[in-house]
């Protein structure tokens, strides 16, 4: 269950014009509730003008460095990212909860090939997995292919860069740029015709894992060619930073009322919502403290597990089949098709 924290921070820093990296001062006797796995994420909590809002950041330092670091990208009418950008500073508390996430790489003690295709602010978690193989695991391979609209707009690429020239002979680096044309770089997109050329430069067959993060249409895109390429999907792991996934159209009758039993922090709390509702929202209005980050599909914050009933998901981008025969279920996406449900929070 998500634990929030308040952590002192200790820098911020500029990396590009829309977007900074935050470090937090992490105190002696909570170093262990934050150690983390390259690729996962925290969640931070603002009060923003009387709203409490939860935002999940990607860590990009690494589990070594011995620092807690997360980058925040400002998009348009993005709340907590424009006050990230715009009025976060040295000195300030934020509420943070501790690491979560699946999309992660844990380190081997054997040779390892791994490929990643990241876009944008998907790279934040890609650079602490980059690193941290790179400096742990003295044999393996890592290739990136790393696409932004212009070298300006590449988050982190004086760091990727520097690794680029410690670790070259292990390191190969793919720019792709879409609004400037560079000798050092591809022009465009990361689509169809460009994965096929990297996969072409670098045979799928040898590669161990692939990790893909940024933007839905880009994510499909490469995993799509991937699977074309031969590549089985269990090696490929994906996190989306942004879904454009319309809700699905829900078939199933979704009129009238649940008898809705949640158990949270080993306690039973049994109230009606109606089925058109969201299994969270529903929780929230009741006053439990239910865990969330997203509330959009794209983290796994909300997991619980249905153990009477059914529900059924408007959208989901984390879960795979044989989880959800397990009865896992994203409670912000998720509403009850019987009239009795009970969900566990403690039991994912």
């Amino acid at each position: 269950m998500s634990v929030f924290y308040k952590l002192p921070i200790k820098e911020v820093r500029r990396e590009t014009v829309d977007a900074v990296s935050i470090a937090f001062d992490v105190p002696e006797h909570l170093k262990s509730e934050f150690e983390f796995i390259p690729g996962q994420y925290v969640t931070l909590q603002a009060d923003l003008d009387g709203s409490v809002l939860r935002r999940a950041y990607s860590i990009c330092s690494t589990p070594s460095s011995g620092e807690l670091r997360v980058s925040v990208k400002e998009v348009p009418k993005g709340r907590f990212s424009e006050f990230a950008n715009r009025k976060l500073k040295a000195g300030d508390q934020m509420e943070v909860a501790g690491p979560e996430g699946r999309f992660t790489l844990k380190t081997s003690e054997v040779a390892k090939n791994y490929m990643a295709f990241a876009a944008g602010s998907g790279i934040t978690p890609v650079i602490s997995m980059v690193q941290t193989v790179l400096e742990n695991e003295p044999q393996s391979q890592f290739v990136l292919v790393y696409g932004n609209k212009s070298k300006e707009l590449t988050i982190f690429r004086k760091n990727l860069d520097a690794l680029k020239e410690t670790y070259g002979d292990r390191f190969t680096l793919y720019y792709v740029f879409s609004q400037i044309i560079s000798d050092k770089a591809f022009f465009g997109r990361i689509d169809k015709k460009l994965v096929k050329e990297v996969l072409d430069k670098n045979d799928p067959a040898s590669f161990d894992d692939f990790f893909l993060c940024g933007p839905e249409q880009m994510i499909d895109t490469v995993k799509e060619e991937l699977i074309k390429h031969g590549v089985k999907e269990d090696r490929i792991k994906l996190e989306l930073f942004s879904s454009t996934s319309h809700k699905k159209e829900i078939k199933k009758e979704l009129s009238g009322n649940t008898q809705i039993t949640v158990l949270l922090d080993d306690e039973e709390t049994t109230f009606e919502m109606r089925k058109d509702e969201l299994v969270l929202d529903a929780a929230l209005a009741k006053g439990l403290d239910a865990p969330y980050s997203c509330q959009g599909g794209i983290c796994s914050s909300c997991l619980a597990r249905v153990t009477e009933g059914s529900a059924t998901m408007e959208r989901n981008n984390i879960l795979d089949e044989e989880e959800i025969k397990e009865g896992l279920i994203l409670t912000c996406q998720a509403h009850p098709t019987t009239d009795v449900l009970k969900i566990d929070f403690d039991d994912v």
